[in-house]
């Protein structure tokens, strides 16, 4: 199992660092997968960046004192 160590900017999205990040994690790297796979993939990024988004947001309302 990956265990973050680093800075943000080197984690994978699981929070890992091994760089491959399909994760599992290491060894064995799958170079394709099928368009299901990719699309679900894609979406949990897609959700993943809704969610940043919303922090963000978040920290902008706290900052500003509102």
């Amino acid at each position: 199992m990956c265990r973050p160590r680093g800075t943000q900017s080197t984690l994978g999205a699981c929070g890992c660092t091994c760089g491959c990040c399909g994760c599992g994690c290491g060894t064995f790297f799958r170079r394709f997968i099928s368009a299901k796979e990719e699309q679900e993939r894609l979406e949990e990024y897609r959700d993943q960046l809704k969610k940043e988004l919303a922090g963000v947001e978040e920290r902008i309302h706290e900052v500003k004192g509102n």
